[in-house]
Protein backbone atom coordinates (compact mmCIF):
# COMPACT_ATOMS: atom_id res chain seq x y z
CA UNK A 1 0.00 0.00 0.00
CA UNK A 2 2.94 2.44 0.72
CA UNK A 3 4.83 1.84 -2.25
CA UNK A 4 1.17 2.12 -4.36
CA UNK A 5 1.00 6.01 -2.90
CA UNK A 6 4.47 7.02 -4.58
CA UNK A 7 4.26 5.52 -7.44
CA UNK A 8 1.89 8.43 -9.48
CA UNK A 9 5.21 10.43 -8.64
CA UNK A 10 7.63 7.79 -9.86
CA UNK A 11 5.73 7.86 -12.68
CA UNK A 12 5.64 11.38 -13.25
CA UNK A 13 9.95 11.72 -12.19
CA UNK A 14 10.23 8.91 -15.02
CA UNK A 15 8.42 10.94 -17.75
CA UNK A 16 10.34 13.94 -17.10
CA UNK A 17 13.39 12.50 -17.43
CA UNK A 18 12.39 11.00 -20.53
CA UNK A 19 11.28 13.96 -21.62
CA UNK A 20 14.71 15.76 -20.90
CA UNK A 21 16.59 13.36 -21.66
CA UNK A 22 14.99 13.40 -25.32
CA UNK A 23 15.34 17.11 -25.61
CA UNK A 24 18.90 17.14 -24.55
CA UNK A 25 19.45 14.50 -27.72
CA UNK A 26 17.62 15.95 -29.74
CA UNK A 27 19.39 19.69 -29.05
CA UNK A 28 22.50 17.54 -29.67
CA UNK A 29 21.81 16.65 -33.10
CA UNK A 30 20.65 19.46 -34.18
CA UNK A 31 23.76 21.23 -33.12
CA UNK A 32 26.02 18.55 -34.14
CA UNK A 33 24.30 19.08 -37.90
CA UNK A 34 23.66 22.63 -37.84
CA UNK A 35 27.25 23.57 -36.71
CA UNK A 36 29.82 20.91 -36.03
CA UNK A 37 30.71 17.71 -33.69
CA UNK A 38 32.07 20.11 -31.19
CA UNK A 39 28.87 21.99 -30.20
CA UNK A 40 26.95 18.63 -30.34
CA UNK A 41 28.91 17.05 -27.57
CA UNK A 42 29.29 20.17 -25.41
CA UNK A 43 25.48 20.28 -25.81
CA UNK A 44 25.34 16.66 -24.83
CA UNK A 45 27.47 17.56 -21.77
CA UNK A 46 25.30 20.26 -20.41
CA UNK A 47 22.04 18.76 -20.87
CA UNK A 48 23.40 15.22 -19.65
CA UNK A 49 25.13 16.83 -16.51
CA UNK A 50 21.83 18.27 -15.76
CA UNK A 51 19.61 15.01 -16.56
CA UNK A 52 22.18 12.73 -14.74
CA UNK A 53 21.41 15.20 -11.14
CA UNK A 54 17.82 14.92 -11.78
CA UNK A 55 17.83 11.13 -12.21
CA UNK A 56 20.14 10.92 -8.82
CA UNK A 57 17.73 13.19 -6.91
CA UNK A 58 14.80 11.33 -8.45
CA UNK A 59 15.90 8.04 -6.87
CA UNK A 60 16.36 10.03 -3.38
CA UNK A 61 12.90 11.44 -3.78
CA UNK A 62 11.04 8.46 -3.81
CA UNK A 63 13.35 6.06 -1.63
CA UNK A 64 11.46 6.16 0.95
CA UNK A 65 7.31 6.69 1.18
CA UNK A 66 4.35 6.58 3.56
CA UNK A 67 3.42 8.45 6.86
CA UNK A 68 5.27 6.28 9.29
CA UNK A 69 8.92 6.98 7.12
CA UNK A 70 8.29 10.72 7.15
CA UNK A 71 11.80 11.77 8.40
CA UNK A 72 13.06 9.26 5.98
CA UNK A 73 11.67 10.92 3.41
CA UNK A 74 12.04 14.64 4.01
CA UNK A 75 15.78 13.39 4.84
CA UNK A 76 16.39 11.99 1.35
CA UNK A 77 14.50 14.23 -0.17
CA UNK A 78 17.41 17.20 1.41
CA UNK A 79 20.01 14.90 0.39
CA UNK A 80 18.46 14.68 -2.97
CA UNK A 81 19.01 18.14 -3.66
CA UNK A 82 22.42 18.44 -1.78
CA UNK A 83 23.46 15.56 -4.01
CA UNK A 84 22.25 17.02 -7.05
CA UNK A 85 23.72 20.59 -6.53
CA UNK A 86 26.80 18.51 -6.08
CA UNK A 87 27.03 16.05 -9.18
CA UNK A 88 26.14 19.71 -11.12
CA UNK A 89 29.04 21.12 -10.22
CA UNK A 90 31.39 18.36 -10.37
CA UNK A 91 30.51 17.95 -13.62
CA UNK A 92 30.43 21.28 -14.67
CA UNK A 93 33.97 21.54 -13.22
CA UNK A 94 34.90 18.34 -15.25
CA UNK A 95 33.59 19.60 -17.99
CA UNK A 96 35.52 22.79 -18.05
CA UNK A 97 38.85 21.20 -16.53
CA UNK A 98 39.40 18.65 -18.88
CA UNK A 99 37.22 18.67 -21.33
CA UNK A 100 37.44 20.55 -24.40
CA UNK A 101 33.98 22.41 -24.88
CA UNK A 102 31.90 25.03 -26.04
CA UNK A 103 30.59 27.45 -23.32
CA UNK A 104 27.51 28.46 -25.55
CA UNK A 105 25.95 25.06 -26.71
CA UNK A 106 26.60 23.82 -22.91
CA UNK A 107 24.98 26.42 -21.31
CA UNK A 108 22.22 26.24 -23.19
CA UNK A 109 21.35 23.31 -23.22
CA UNK A 110 21.92 23.05 -19.72
CA UNK A 111 19.15 26.14 -19.46
CA UNK A 112 16.90 24.59 -21.24
CA UNK A 113 16.40 21.78 -19.26
CA UNK A 114 16.30 23.80 -16.38
CA UNK A 115 13.44 25.72 -17.93
CA UNK A 116 11.84 21.85 -19.04
CA UNK A 117 12.11 20.92 -15.17
CA UNK A 118 10.58 24.31 -13.96
CA UNK A 119 7.44 24.41 -16.77
CA UNK A 120 7.17 20.37 -17.49
CA UNK A 121 5.07 19.59 -13.69
CA UNK A 122 2.78 22.21 -14.73
CA UNK A 123 2.13 20.93 -18.15
CA UNK A 124 1.28 17.41 -16.34
CA UNK A 125 -1.29 18.91 -13.75
CA UNK A 126 -2.71 20.89 -16.63
CA UNK A 127 -2.99 17.99 -19.15
CA UNK A 128 -3.85 14.98 -16.46
CA UNK A 129 -6.77 13.15 -17.90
Amino acid sequence: MVAALARPGRALAKRLLLIQAGAVALVAVGMTVAVNAEWGISALIGGGSFVIANAVFALCAFLFSGARAAKKVAASFYAGIALKILIIASLFSIAYMYIQVEVIPLNLTFLLVVLINLMAPVIFVNNKK
